[in-house]
């Protein structure tokens, strides 16, 4: 589930740019677009994990890609700077929703600085916001006709994000390309996932059933498990350009830590 950089710049992205990009795509909306499907999944939600769960998961999304055009995917990619979303579209009501979103994030990931952009130039994520009947066009424009019938054909996306990283593997820019039309539940389902994974975690996984980062599993929230992973990615101690035995080797002490923060923030039993 995912594609690339810049709405404002779409008709400059390059070859070079290109070669750093890496996709995923919300595919398969679910039937019930009412929030009360939210809190169906949040009263059965499984809240508790052991570190070989959170660390299959972490592992399995933070490196790889479901879909990506050229470069490695054998490293952590993620913001090594604070993060700033800025909304593009006219619809109000969905903006309000993205801007609590992007503040839940905030909360629950201890050491991401993410924060609504007033203004296009002063974001590095920018979230697009378009009508279902728009989204084949939408991506055209940003990667032309024949890249986005690759995209469609390979992930049929609802949703669509993506980053552009530096040689660093650090990454400088993140496109979401949400619907608006197709219901509550499936935009924050879209809303959640496609934000998360545009900041680093872009590979999907259907081995793992507890995460959202799985096209056979829906939200529509920031669920627990996905927390951990997030922020075990947003840890200092984990860097952008690590490699799967480097990460393996302060995982120990980055779990330790998390679960603290995650059993905090949310309240849960020792």
């Amino acid at each position: 589930m995912s594609a690339s950089d810049r709405f404002s710049q779409a008709r400059r992205i390059v070859a070079a740019a290109l070669a750093a990009i890496a996709f995923d795509a919300i595919v398969s909306p679910p039937a019930s677009a009412e929030i009360a499907a939210i809190a169906s999944r949040q009263r059965v939600e499984k809240k508790t994990f052991t570190d070989s769960e959170i660390i299959e998961g972490f592992m399995k999304t933070a490196f790889g890609a479901e879909y990506h055009l050229a470069g490695r995917v054998d490293r952590i990619r993620k913001y090594e700077a604070p993060v700033r979303v800025f909304a593009d579209g006219n619809r109000a009501d969905r903006k309000v929703q993205l801007a609590k979103v992007v503040a839940d994030i905030a909360q629950r990931v201890q050491h991401l600085d993410i924060a609504m952009a007033e203004t296009s130039n002063s974001a590095n994520v920018t979230v697009k916001l378009v009508r279902d009947r728009d989204l084949f066009r939408t991506i055209s424009t940003f990667y032309g006709s024949e890249r986005a019938r690759e995209i469609k054909t390979s992930l049929d996306p609802q949703c669509l994000s993506g980053f552009r990283k530096n040689d660093k593997f650090e990454i400088e820019h993140s496109d979401v390309i949400l619907t608006v039309d197709n219901g509550d539940f499936t935009f924050l389902d879209c809303a959640y996932e496609e934000l998360l994974q545009s900041l680093g975690p872009i590979n999907d996984t259907s081995t793992v059933p507890w995460t959202m980062f799985n096209d056979n599993v829906s939200m529509g929230y920031f669920d627990v498990y996905d927390q951990y992973i997030m922020n075990v990615l947003y840890d200092p101690r984990i860097k952008a350009g690590m490699t799967v035995a480097e990460v393996k080797a302060v995982l120990p002490d980055v779990l330790a830590d998390v679960r603290a923060w995650v059993r905090k923030v949310n309240n849960l039993a020792e």
